[in-house]
């Protein structure tokens, strides 16, 4: 099978269009026929090396986290899933990815294809749809609530967006300004242009979901009301200044937990989600997206690779 695959860690130029054998599903595992891939910050973060410590990848290694695909071989105890099953799929990091024309999972790490969804729209699912699902999960979104979310037009940003108001909150969004009617067209209420607008205006928020970290999330204290609280992913270096600010600081855990994926697959086929595709490249242009990940040029949804 033809893959994508790095033997050392660097910049976009150490990933290259390698011919590999092709894999077996073992006892619990199946094996899937990928039509498509999602490019995450994380995999090139992973490709880069500045998560060792938190990951041991054992190099050479296939990028690659989210994929959606064809089940076309299954192992001993294997009863859930049958080939020929449209799935949406998610490695774990530390595995072989699904930057390749076939992967080999656990069972438990796949998940049926929302029928609603196009191929690339699928591909971009599970990865940012467990941290949405997580983020809005941890905060707690209830009807009425005032809500902020910062890059609203980012992967995960956008389903929470989506989210929060399924769920009925008064959703307010941040996005650069070319960036704006995505934005809207996902349903936030209103949208602030921080590269064009103050976010002074915004006021006595509820909860405000950062995804960026740093002097966004310094400058996000006063925008909330008294008791009101952030929720986070691991993002920027900040300072907690809840306390100081009578507000509460809270990191939500993301997990790929079965039932965490089967949430998201849920969520995606009752139309709650709904994933931003930016820009679709062939699978031999891996490199390309992840520069245009390290140079900042994904603002609008996820990258996602072709494989068919």
């Amino acid at each position: 099978m033809q893959a994508i695959q790095f033997d050392r860690y660097g910049g976009p130029e150490v990933l290259r269009v390698v011919d590999l054998p092709l894999p077996e599903p073992g006892p619990g595992q199946v094996r899937v026929r990928l039509h498509a891939a999602g490019v995450a910050q994380v995999d090139a973060k992973l490709r880069a090396g500045v998560l060792q410590q938190h990951f041991a990848l054992s190099l050479p290694k296939v990028p690659g986290r989210d994929g959606v695909g064809t089940v076309d071989a299954v192992g001993e105890g294997v009863t859930r899933l049958a080939v020929g099953d449209a799935v949406c799929v998610m490695a774990a990091p530390t595995q072989a990815g699904t930057c390749a024309q076939h992967v080999v999972l656990d069972a438990q790490r796949v998940v049926p294809r929302p029928a609603r969804l196009s191929i690339h729209q699928a591909a971009a699912l599970l990865q940012p749809g467990l941290s949405a699902w997580t983020a809005v999960a941890t905060a707690g979104v209830s009807p009425g609530m005032r809500v902020l979310v910062h890059a609203g037009s980012g992967a995960v940003g956008s389903l929470v967006v989506q989210h929060a108001r399924h769920l009925g909150a008064d959703v307010t969004a941040t996005c650069r300004h070319d960036n704006r009617e995505h934005t809207l067209a996902q349903g936030a209420q209103r949208v602030l242009a921080y590269d064009r607008e103050d976010l002074s205006a915004v006021k006595a928020m509820d909860l405000v979901f950062d995804f960026v970290g740093g002097d966004t999330h310094a400058r996000s204290y006063a925008l909330l009301r008294p008791g009101g609280q952030i929720v986070y992913l691991v993002a920027a270096p900040f300072v907690d200044q809840g306390a100081a600010h009578g507000v509460r600081v809270t990191r939500a855990m993301v997990t790929d937990a079965p039932e965490a994926m089967a949430a998201v697959a849920q969520a995606a086929a009752q139309g709650v989600y709904t994933p931003l595709v930016a820009r679709v490249l062939p699978l031999a242009e891996a490199a390309k997206a992840h520069a245009l990940l390290d140079a900042g040029q994904v603002t609008r949804g996820r990258v996602v690779l072709d494989i068919d």
